[in-house]
């Protein structure tokens, strides 16, 4: 399976990052900070053309279920997702939280969280994306 879930979209940048924004909201997360990886870039004088914007999203009892079971994936926490161009085309994505936590923990209690938040951190993106 790819170990990515990227969705393109007709929206702006700026209209898929307030409609991220809004789902995750509209699924019960929230959104813990963002970070402008495209103008951090430019503003330490690098040629990047592109834009990239990574929001760290969190639902609280799913969080506290991984915690739980092991600290070390703390780590792994938040979730990420990103708001980006490439080639002229706005994207949103991120890497799959199922893939990822099956990586890190055979655990079947977290297996379990790790599905039910792809679940719904692929709706919030694809709600997004419109």
């Amino acid at each position: 399976m790819n170990p990515f879930f990227i969705v393109e979209t007709t929206l702006t940048l700026d209209q898929a990052s307030s409609a991220l924004e809004a789902a995750v909201v509209a699924h019960g997360f929230g959104v813990l900070g963002h970070h402008d990886l495209g103008a951090t870039l430019r503003a330490k004088g690098l040629p990047f053309p592109e834009q990239c914007r990574v929001y760290e999203v969190c639902q609280p009892q799913q969080a506290a279920r991984v915690l739980g079971a092991d600290m070390r994936l703390a780590m792994a926490l938040p979730c990420r997702i990103a708001v980006f161009t490439e080639d002229g085309q706005t994207r949103l994505g991120m890497v799959r939280p199922e893939g990822l936590l099956n990586a890190l923990s055979s655990d079947p209690q977290l297996q379990l969280v790790a599905a039910e938040v792809e679940a719904t951190t692929t709706a919030i993106i694809r709600q997004a994306a419109g």
